[in-house]
């Protein structure tokens, strides 16, 4: 069954985009296209699975619920694979409340994932009722790692860790080291979209730029920004909009041999 486009995420909160799935008891997948894609499944009305990049389940949900850009479509009548999450939708709409009211206070302290941290010369832990989580953070809160190098290291959710730095910061225990940038990949090159726009006009014709356009806008890039490792993934969307399967075979063969060659 088609695609059902929900809404742009820049425009309306992702619960009112939701809203008529709950009431309407529909059965199917959202999927969100941009920077963070992800997946979202309902069974008569239910959340019963979800998936980001980087989590499944409840983390994943929380995730996605704290997305503010990108594109929400609906595919109807999709079931999962799997069921990620057991917790009622009702429970799980009232643990997101909550957890966004937390995710707000700690924003106001790591306002960054790639914020560094580090002990404070200016208090001592020994006095502190400090929990496990908490000696574990302190262990790597060493003026170097990042609060998403921590979470990394300890398999913990960017929450979770967010949430024990901030406890801890608070405390006066740990202080501000800066903030790393996270690594700039390669941009995809001027003449990549020379190429593609040229490659694309021969199967598609004058709309071939539009195309180009929205379909950055899915991935929530543009030309300047979209990565060069990003490409091939790239120019496979493209090809979703062409409908003969040889002209789409003839396209995918010539780009994947340019983006080769590029790279020697």
């Amino acid at each position: 069954m088609a695609e059902i486009f929900l809404g742009d995420l820049t425009q309306m909160k992702l619960a009112d985009l939701l809203s008529p799935l709950f009431s309407g008891k529909k059965t199917g997948r959202v999927m969100f296209q941009g920077k963070e894609p992800g997946e979202l499944y309902f069974e008569v009305g239910n959340i019963t699975h979800a998936k980001t990049s980087h989590a499944v389940g409840e983390y994943a949900f929380f995730t996605l619920m704290g997305l503010s850009a990108g594109k929400a479509l609906f595919e109807p009548d999709e079931v999962p694979l799997e069921r990620t999450i057991s917790t009622s939708t009702e429970q799980l709409m009232q643990d997101w409340s909550t957890k966004k009211q937390e995710w707000d206070k700690v924003k106001e302290v790591i306002p960054s994932p790639h914020t560094v941290f580090r002990l404070s010369l200016q208090k001592s832990p020994e006095n502190k009722n400090i929990n496990a989580d908490q000696w574990n953070v302190l262990a790597l809160c060493n003026g170097t790692k990042t609060v998403l190098e921590i979470a990394e290291t300890l398999s913990w959710d960017e929450f979770r860790a967010s949430k024990t730095i901030s406890q801890l910061a608070q405390l006066g225990l740990l202080e501000k080291a800066g903030e790393h940038s996270p690594i700039q990949k390669k941009a995809a090159s001027e003449n990549f979209f020379l190429m593609v726009e040229a490659e694309l006009r021969k199967v598609i014709g004058p709309m071939a730029p539009i195309i180009i356009d929205d379909k950055l806008s899915d991935l929530g890039a543009t030309k300047d920004s979209l990565a060069q490792d990003e490409a091939l993934s790239f120019i496979e969307k493209l090809s979703e909009d062409i409908s003969r399967d040889l002209k789409k075979k003839e396209f995918l063969r010539v780009m994947t041999d340019f983006l080769n060659t590029e790279k020697k």
